[in-house]
């Protein structure tokens, strides 16, 4: 039996366009948020890392989600919304506390951001018996998860483009100016992606929302601005983060023009956002924690920009099947883009996952960096 055949004959609540929506972004999404909050918010608010037995926990609850959604059409959808809702409870029982407890406050986006996926997680298991209502929930989490690598990759960013990953100070070439993340160019994006998102929710498919997207591409082209700082951009870490940028951009302008009647359907610009600047981001981030946080420096082979490569082509073919003179290369492109993304993923279970199998040898615990030598 085919796989398509298989699939057919698997009965899964909502059917499998929500469930492949919703692993994307409740699934694979949520374990890149879960894991960049465990990692960076001890290191943010210089407190203590999680121990094993809870982020065992967290993996389980994880897990079980996943699972108990794939078998929602015979014990009914609510215990993996009840196990999702734990899943983001003891993330953020961890990660508020800490971030809580700064003077300042700096970092409470990022639980803000957390809560707010809860909730919209819960509107969509509310609206799972009807597609079309389930479908604006995962669209405006699209939205949020935009905001969140925001939030996220303007901390990480800075220590990129200004050399400071593995040198722990700024760059002293005086041609270059060091790369701030201005707040005024990043709240305008943040601010322009939330009226969008409420505009697709609400109004749906209309020229209004059309309008919106193009002002959200535009506020992402300016925030690109500050980014513009000379020879570091062009190292490879910093341009992946650039280019997931670019893809977020493009993607909110393909999904202005589909609303505004150009001949493509909005998926063109919603898998720009995902499958590119999602995946891009959190693939860049990957890289960088996967070494630093296992007392090794950056792994300089050529295997990240290739992998990093291989997501841009998905994302483009993935984003090229939703216009309307690709319709009769539909199911190929479909194919051709979901073996580019999983081939990048392989790359790096590849070579990482020695790293993350194994214990530190540099006598380190937990997130620390790497000792200087």
């Amino acid at each position: 039996m085919s796989l398509q055949g298989w699939l057919a004959t698997w009965s899964i609540t909502g059917g499998w366009l929500l469930w492949h929506a919703h692993e994307l972004i409740f699934g694979f999404a949520a374990a890149a948020t879960a894991g960049f909050a465990l990692t960076a918010i001890p290191e943010f608010t210089n407190s203590k890392p999680l121990g094993q037995l809870p982020l065992l926990n967290l993996v389980s609850l994880w897990l079980a989600a996943r699972l108990s959604y794939l078998l929602a059409f015979w014990i009914t959808p609510w215990p993996a919304l009840l196990l999702n809702l734990l899943f983001w409870l003891g993330l953020l029982l961890y990660i508020s506390p800490p971030v809580w407890r700064d003077p300042q406050r700096k970092h409470i986006s990022f639980s803000l951001v957390v809560a707010g996926l809860a909730v919209l997680q819960t509107g969509f298991f509310i609206s799972l018996t009807e597609p079309d209502a389930a479908l604006k929930w995962l669209y405006i989490g699209i939205h949020a998860l935009m905001i969140l690598i925001i939030v996220a990759t303007s901390r990480v960013s800075m220590s990129v483009v200004n050399n400071r990953v593995e040198h722990k100070e700024a760059s002293s070439d005086p041609d270059t100016t060091p790369y701030l993340a201005r707040p005024p160019r990043r709240y305008l994006v943040i601010v322009m992606i939330i009226i969008c998102a409420l505009s697709e929710f609400i109004l749906g498919v209309h020229p209004v929302t059309g309008w919106i997207a193009l002002a959200a591409m535009a506020a992402i082209f300016n925030l690109l601005n500050d980014w513009h700082v000379g020879r570091p951009l062009f190292s490879r870490l910093a341009l992946m983060l650039y280019v997931s940028y670019w893809l977020m951009a493009l993607g909110y302008g393909l999904l202005g023009a589909a609303y505004l009647g150009a001949p493509l359907l909005p998926s063109a610009g919603r898998h720009l956002l995902t499958v590119g600047a999602m995946t891009l981001s959190i693939f860049t981030i990957m890289s960088i924690v996967s070494r630093i946080h296992s007392g090794l420096w950056l792994d300089r082979r050529l295997w990240i920009p290739n992998a990093a490569a291989l997501f841009v082509i998905a994302a483009l073919i993935r984003a090229y099947a939703g216009f309307y003179s690709a319709a009769p290369l539909f199911n190929t492109l479909l194919i051709g883009a979901g073996l580019f993304w999983v081939g990048g993923f392989v790359l790096y279970a590849v070579h990482v996952f020695k790293t993350l199998s194994t214990a530190r040898t540099d006598g380190q615990a937990g997130c620390a960096e790497p000792l200087i030598e």
